[in-house]
């Protein structure tokens, strides 16, 4: 009687899993995003959610957890139940935690639901700013050392990778680094005139530039972008930077591993439809962001990569507190 007892309640409750699976969602489900309003990452998900919100017939709540460069939002997710009723809306930070010594999870810890895009990073100034490119802020740097308030999101965010790219090809730089939560915050601030340059992604920045609220000092990859084909790649003022160009940012959902099948696959496809319509690609297309819209394994494979890339960059930009190898992360070309 007992064995008969036990099993029908194992059915009872694997009944009711599949049921809730089926019916997802029954209640809202919480968006955690990352970063601040007003940021790259912000615009990304306020963006593509709604249209997601009509395929999976529920609501995404959404609330901007900052801190730790995005680590106290994820710590938020990852200690929710693995059910699909908390997402976490992040860009690429968490990739680094471990490596820079801000936590012990990472996407590692997580199911990606849809990586949607990626960005391109370009270095940005105040109007006032006495030099108008890439070159006439270094020889500013130069000239007057320990000036230069330089806006940055904290270890492992764009601005730090992209400070480190600049360290690793021309020597350290003597500057101010300003911290904020996000470069929402930031490029405010620099609108407002508190620093003077700051690195960022070109999705977050084409509207200050467009309207002349800041001006484009460079952009950070091998080409110019075609959206502001008047600003020049970093690279046509130093080749060095082929080494790691290009490199950028990207923007994602993911839930907690452990969340049931069922659950993660009607997530990914509402996010994919979300990506597919028209207005949300336009943005995308007007902020300068590149489509991506992958899940699965081919989205573990871009983390992954992305990871060794990044990793080692900072690594060898003396910028981490453990070595990526301590972490299982081979050195690219290994």
């Amino acid at each position: 009687m007992k064995r008969f007892v036990f099993g029908a309640a194992s059915a009872f409750i694997l009944a009711a899993a599949s049921a809730s699976a089926q019916d997802y969602p029954t209640k809202e489900i919480q968006g955690i995003i990352q970063w601040g309003a007003g940021g790259s990452t912000d615009t990304v998900m306020r963006s593509v959610t709604p249209h997601a919100e009509e395929v999976l017939g529920g609501t995404v709540v959404m609330q901007n957890v900052t801190g730790g460069v995005g680590a106290i939002a994820l710590n938020q997710v990852a200690g929710q139940a693995a059910d699909g009723y908390t997402l976490l809306m992040g860009a690429e930070n968490p990739l680094l935690y471990k490596v820079m010594g801000l936590g012990d999870k990472d996407y590692s810890d997580f199911t990606p639901i849809n990586i949607l895009a990626r960005g391109t990073p370009i270095l940005v100034a105040n109007p006032d700013a006495p030099f108008d490119d890439y070159a006439g802020m270094m020889a500013y740097i130069k000239e007057n050392p320990g000036e230069l308030r330089l806006g940055a999101t904290g270890p492992g965010g764009l601005p730090s990778v992209v400070t480190a790219m600049i360290n690793t090809v021309e020597g350290e730089m003597d500057v101010i680094s300003v911290p904020y939560d996000g470069d929402g915050p930031a490029l405010t601030a620099l609108q407002g005139g508190a620093i003077d340059v700051m690195p960022a992604v070109l999705g977050a920045a084409i509207e200050g530039i467009r309207a002349g609220n800041i001006k484009p000092l460079a952009v950070f990859d091998i080409a110019p972008n075609d959206k502001l084909p008047e600003v020049p790649a970093v690279t046509s003022f130093n080749e060095g930077y082929n080494t790691y160009l290009p490199w950028g940012p990207f923007f994602g959902v993911f839930v907690k591993k452990g969340t049931p099948d069922d659950v993660v696959a009607k997530l990914t496809e509402a996010y994919a439809a979300g990506a597919e319509t028209a207005d949300f690609q336009e943005l995308m297309e007007n902020r300068g962001f590149t489509m991506m819209s992958i899940s699965g394994a081919e989205a573990e494979d871009f983390l992954a990569k992305w990871q060794q890339g990044t990793t080692w960059l900072l690594q060898d930009a003396g910028l981490t507190k453990s070595s990526p190898e301590d972490f299982g992360v081979a050195r690219p070309g290994n």
